[in-house]
């Protein structure tokens, strides 16, 4: 996994969104939000699964963006 690849790609998708905003949605701190945006935390498997349901999209996007690219 490519953290700092992980964390442009939250930070893709929250786009415009308030970052306090998404974090409450999702049950998790502001400041635990921002270590996942600035690739300095890697999320628990339940919370990948949460932040991937709430963009609607899959965990592998996401979080194991480096392997995908291999396979393209």
């Amino acid at each position: 996994m490519d953290r700092q690849k992980m964390a442009d790609k939250l930070i893709e998708l929250r786009g415009d969104k308030p970052r306090m905003e998404v974090a409450e949605d999702l049950g998790i701190s502001y400041f635990t939000l921002l270590s996942y945006e600035t690739a300095e935390r890697v999320p628990r498997d339940e919370v990948k699964v949460k932040i991937a349901n709430y963009y609607g999209e899959s965990v592998e996007d996401i979080f194991f963006l480096d392997w995908m690219t291999l396979i393209v």
